[in-house]
C-alpha cells in the first residue's frame, strides 16, 4: 500500500478502481512524464451518489462531497495506469465541473471539496493550478465532474 494510501485510509477514505468509461474514451493517458484524466463522476461502485444542480436541488456541501469523490475516482485512475500512487511528482492542474443553477456563483466552493482533498493526502505535491466552472448539465445528471493533470516521478 503507497503512503497516499495510507493517509487515505487514515481519514476513512480509499482509493476506487478506476470507473468503467460511459462513453467512447479511455478513463486516462500518459504523455511524457504527464497523466491526463478524463473528467470523472461521483460515483460509487457505478452508481452516481450526486445528482442534480448545486444551488437548486444540491447544497454546496453536498457539492463538496461529490467533488471528493470524483477525486478519488481520478486517483483510481492514476493508479490504474501507474500502479503506485507515490509515483505521483505533483498535481499540475484540476479542472472542475459543477452542474449549476444558473444563479448559482460558489463553484469554487464545491470544487474545494477536490482541491482540499488532494492538500490533505499529497501535501505540498498536491498543490495545483485549478479552473472551477458551471455548467448547466453533465453526464448522467451528476452534481459534477473533476479531471487532474498528474506529472510522474522520473523513472
Amino acid at each position: 500500500m503507497s503512503n497516499i494510501e495510507k493517509k487515505l485510509q487514515a481519514i476513512g477514505l480509499s482509493i476506487p478502481e478506476a470507473p468503467k468509461p460511459v462513453a467512447a474514451y479511455v478513463p486516462g493517458v500518459i504523455a511524457g512524464d504527464l497523466l491526463y484524466t478524463s473528467g470523472q463522476i461521483p460515483l460509487v461502485n457505478g452508481v452516481v451518489r450526486y445528482k442534480g444542480k448545486v444551488g437548486f436541488d444540491v447544497s454546496v456541501e453536498k457539492g463538496y462531497e461529490a467533488a471528493k469523490i470524483c477525486t478519488l475516482n481520478c486517483l483510481g485512475v492514476v493508479k490504474s495506469l501507474i500502479g503506485d500512487l507515490d509515483q505521483v511528482e505533483q498535481i499540475v492542474k484540476v479542472v472542475g465541473f459543477v452542474n449549476s443553477d444558473p444563479d448559482f456563483t460558489l463553484q469554487p466552493q464545491v470544487i474545494n471539496g477536490a482541491s482540499e482533498l488532494l492538500g490533505v493526502v499529497f501535501g505540498e505535491k498536491g498543490a495545483h493550478a485549478r479552473s472551477a466552472v458551471g455548467v448547466n448539465s453533465l453526464p448522467l445528471d451528476s452534481t459534477c465532474e473533476v479531471e487532474m493533470i498528474v506529472k510522474l516521478k522520473a523513472k
